[in-house]
């Protein structure tokens, strides 16, 4: 702290990510992108006829496109507004038309964690234009990944706002898939067991029939909402079923042959789960997945029965408002590995989720600047990912230094596949106080949420940070992760302010030695009379036999050093020493 010079103020570079938005600019950017958010369109196929010959509907559709890019820009240019890398290509768009206008239901995937960011509204309102009696669902998928709480919040929204929509997951189902397969291999094993738990159960299976009479009822009304129900495999069959129109004619006449197949088209974003959905669905593995999004190439056609027959097009970018493109990677739209900057993506990382459940799923100490040093109290991108690069042993070559490019492309991807969660909190209408993110995703950072392995390994070292005691997991306590945390050690001062602080007040001598003063007016004060104010007689001899470790009364006067045994002493050693007797050194 500098005492004459008070214009002086330590910067550190690390305290403002240059590639990450403030508070107030990320409120001015939303208040941008909720202005405009009615000129995001999907372009349109134009109208042709029997007389439209393919070179004339070839040249439409490229003008029809060039026009829709060329709104795009303008808006991109005049309102500084930063955009998805949204799909420029003609022939994809090509294979979008065909799937919406082959399709009776237009299912729409998103990503449960941010359902908005993957939302088309546009392309509903497109697939209407089509044909009214089309309809539209919104398949909220990766459920799992979401509290119920969470689900019960988007669920208010969605229905508010008039969303058919329902909650599914592909993990949920091929689990259970796989369970089923399990179990049926086992079946000779377990038909004793079952018999037995059969009639303990009926009461039980009772009250589970019962619900899914329930849910069955509500699948047959589309237009009723499930709430936070997530849906499984034949719950979604049955969804396809009921959403289905009855008969839509093959041509523009309505005296033609009804179709007979209900044709369910599946769109959405790259990497939102298509494909995974899709194999959940057909029991088996159809069509290929891969993390890095843009897999599938063309649209493919695939019958999930007799009556239904699904067509999954190729993952595609909607033209949507981002705030940044950190933000683009962190939710699976660009692809991690191709990515050089990788500060910002990790700085979001660093912010979303807390320190204490970073380190538990690592097994890593995060090391963050203390305050009084210029740090923030938030954890820096630098600060997660050389924690990371020492732990796993990542290093640059020549200089040895903690890789930090290296160790972001494990962490985006803990992130991007859901290992560390992180919820968007639904929005609010206007006038209200907008959802606290950290309140919202209190519930995500327990031990439950941790790997299996990490919580195998922290139950078995679990100490309170107030009391030091260790818990005994196997005795049925339940800790609290956030006794991890350290945050005890985030008060204490840094290793910076410790080591000038021994340095100046330490045993050092010579000018450069630190010493205290008395202030200025120590007279007046009472500390200052008792710091001047010398010990004598019994405080003294105190004083001495507890440093010395003994009695009070074997301390002499002699040893208390005080002035009038010193001087009698002396006197006594002088007497002797004049009658010629031998005297004892008393010092």
């Amino acid at each position: 702290t500098a005492e004459k010079i008070n214009n002086v103020k330590i910067i550190h570079s690390d305290q403002k990510n240059p590639y990450l938005l403030s508070s107030s600019e990320e409120k001015s950017a939303m208040k941008k992108h909720q202005k405009n958010k009615g000129r995001l369109t999907v372009p349109r196929r134009p109208k042709w006829d029997s007389s439209t010959t393919p070179q004339q509907l070839e040249m439409m559709e490229r003008e029809s496109l060039l026009n829709w890019r060329r709104g795009l820009a303008e808006l991109q240019e005049n309102q500084d507004l930063l955009m998805t890398p949204f799909e420029r290509n003609l022939e994809v768009w090509r294979q979008l038309w065909r799937v919406i206008e082959r399709s009776d239901l237009v299912v729409q995937i998103v990503d449960a964690r941010n359902p908005l960011q993957f939302r088309s509204e546009d392309l509903e309102s497109y697939v209407k234009e089509i044909d009214p009696r089309k309809k539209n669902l919104l398949l909220v998928n990766k459920a799992d990944m979401l509290t119920l709480k969470q689900r019960e919040a988007w669920a208010e929204y969605f229905e508010e706002n008039n969303v058919n929509f329902r909650f599914f997951s592909a993990h949920l189902a091929k689990e259970k898939m796989e369970a089923e397969m399990l179990k049926e291999s086992q079946e000779d094993d377990l038909a004793e067991s079952t018999k037995k738990l059969n009639v303990e159960d009926e009461d039980e299976e009772l009250e589970e029939d019962e619900e899914e009479d329930n849910v069955a009822a509500k699948l047959a009304d589309p237009d009723q909402s499930l709430g936070p129900h997530i849906l499984d495999v034949d719950e979604l069959e049955e969804l396809f079923l009921a959403n289905s129109p009855e008969s839509l004619p093959e041509g523009e006449d309505s005296e033609a042959p009804t179709k007979r197949k209900t044709t369910i088209g599946l769109v959405g974003y790259p990497n939102v789960g298509k494909s995974s959905t899709i194999n959940a669905l057909l029991g088996a593995k159809k069509v290929s997945v891969s993390a890095t999004p843009g897999k599938t190439k063309h649209f493919q056609t695939l019958y999930l029965s007799p009556e239904i027959m699904l067509c999954d097009c190729p993952g595609l970018v909607f033209p949507n408002f981002a705030t940044t493109k950190a933000d683009l990677v962190v939710n699976g739209v660009l692809p991690i590995d191709q990515q050089r900057e990788f500060t910002g993506p990790s700085g979001l990382v660093a912010q979303r989720i807390p320190k204490h459940f970073l380190e538990n799923v690592y097994g890593v100490k995060i090391r963050t600047r203390p305050l009084e040093e210029g740090g923030t109290g938030i954890t820096t991108a630098s600060e997660l990912l050389r924690a990371y690069a020492r732990a796993r042993g990542f290093s640059t070559q020549g200089l040895g230094q903690p890789d930090e490019s290296r160790a972001a492309r494990y962490v985006l991807k803990d992130y991007v596949n859901g290992k560390l969660l992180y919820v968007h909190p639904p929005p609010v209408p206007e006038g209200e106080e907008p959802t606290d993110p950290n309140v919202f995703n209190k519930e995500l950072y327990d031990l439950a949420h941790l790997p299996p392995k990490r919580q195998a390994l922290l139950a078995k070292t679990i100490v309170d940070v107030e009391t030091g005691v260790v818990a005994d997991a196997e005795a049925g306590a339940e800790p609290d992760i956030s006794s991890f945390a350290s945050q005890a050690a985030d008060n204490q001062p840094g290793l910076r302010s410790r080591n000038l602080d021994s340095g100046f007040f330490g045993t050092a001598t010579g000018p450069s030695a630190g010493r205290l003063n008395m202030p200025f007016n120590h007279k007046y004060t009472e500390q200052g009379q008792q710091i001047r104010q010398n010990l004598t007689g019994r405080k003294e001899r105190m004083m001495i036999a507890l440093e010395r470790g003994v009695d009070v009364s074997e301390v002499r006067g002699s040893a208390a050093g005080s002035k009038k045994h010193f001087k009698g002493n002396k006197r006594r050693a002088k007497a002797k020493r004049n009658n010629g007797e031998e005297t004892e050194d008393f010092y």
